[in-house]
């Protein structure tokens, strides 16, 4: 199956990096290369570009893609979350910008054999990096009920975890939970139809793929870490596609953009210092135009801070 993505908020994404020459920019999130080979479009030779992603189909197609840009794109097989032992390892210090397109690509819902989709049936899956042994199926058929209910209250925020969970164990029981739509049935015999949030199954398959690929451990701390080696002037824009990813990225944004926290009937004792200035004081959305293209982009969020 061919790699193809459409890369969400392209123009807004540019716009908000403040591309120019003799930088050195980073993209987190490689996929299809869609944000990737746009920074390279729009630069001239001056422009490095680095590129993480757990996906070995990702990073095949986006290599071949962009091989056009020679050694001005590097690309390396890494969750985005190692991004400070990716650039010692390139002997990079500092950076010009960065970018982060969270959440699961186009290619790997489209793709059933990958296990993320509900629709259609497929053997549970949902690894990005395909070559990590822990998958959907694992969880599903191993997790305890109260792991199980947890990923799917604070994963999924979904109202009916308990019974989900319930289900899942009275299922496993009889035999293996081994298909994607043996995992939706379960979901439509938990979910009562009114209080379902579009498909029975999306707030559940959301909170597996998130505990399987582990996407929101240790997110804080990587956009701090980025910001720290961001230069002045350097721009973090940031996609996300739902409400947990998005809490995250505004709540760093808002701590590291606050100075004094101090009463300011009084001098300073705690010495806070503005690292950021927060581009977005409200997080930009996808114009009408590209709704109409690419649906998918309908949850999207995107969020743009430059270091001071």
């Amino acid at each position: 199956m061919e790699f193809k993505h459409l890369p969400v908020m392209l123009n807004e994404c540019m716009d908000g990096l403040n591309l120019h020459k003799n930088a050195v920019y980073f993209d987190g999130t490689l996929g299809g290369g869609g944000h990737s080979g746009e920074i390279l479009k729009r630069t001239d030779n001056s422009v490095r570009l680095i590129a993480t992603d757990l996906d070995d189909d990702a990073l095949l197609a986006a290599t071949e893609k962009l091989k056009i840009y020679g050694d001005r794109f590097t690309a390396v097989k890494s969750n985005f979350k190692n991004f400070n032992e990716v650039l010692d390892n390139l002997g990079i210090d500092e950076i010009d910008g960065v970018l982060l397109d969270l959440g699961v690509s186009s290619y790997q819902l489209d793709n059933r054999s990958r296990g993320f989709s509900y629709m259609g049936s497929a053997k549970l899956d949902m690894r990005m990096d395909k070559t990590q042994s822990y998958s959907a199926y694992d969880f599903i058929n191993e997790a305890s009920f109260d792991k199980l209910k947890y990923a799917f209250i604070t994963y999924g925020e979904e109202k009916f975890a308990h019974k989900v969970a319930e289900n899942i164990l009275k299922a496993r029981a009889l035999k293996p939970i081994e298909t994607t739509d043996e995992l939706v049935k379960i979901c439509d015999e938990s979910i009562p139809p009114r209080f379902r949030d579009g498909h029975s199954a999306k707030k559940v398959f959301q909170a597996v793929r998130i505990v399987v690929n582990e996407e929101l451990d240790g997110l804080e701390q990587a956009i701090r870490d980025m910001i720290k080696r961001l230069k002045k002037g350097g721009r973090i824009a940031i996609i996300t596609f739902h409400s947990l990813e998005d809490r995250i990225v505004k709540t760093v944004f808002k701590d590291l953009s606050t100075a004094c926290i101090c009463d300011k009937r009084f001098p300073c004792v705690c010495g806070r210092k503005q690292i950021i200035k927060e581009i977005t004081r409200k997080p930009v959305t996808a114009s009408e135009q590209e709704l109409a293209v690419n649906s998918r982009s309908k949850c999207a969020k995107l969020r743009i801070a430059e270091k001071l």
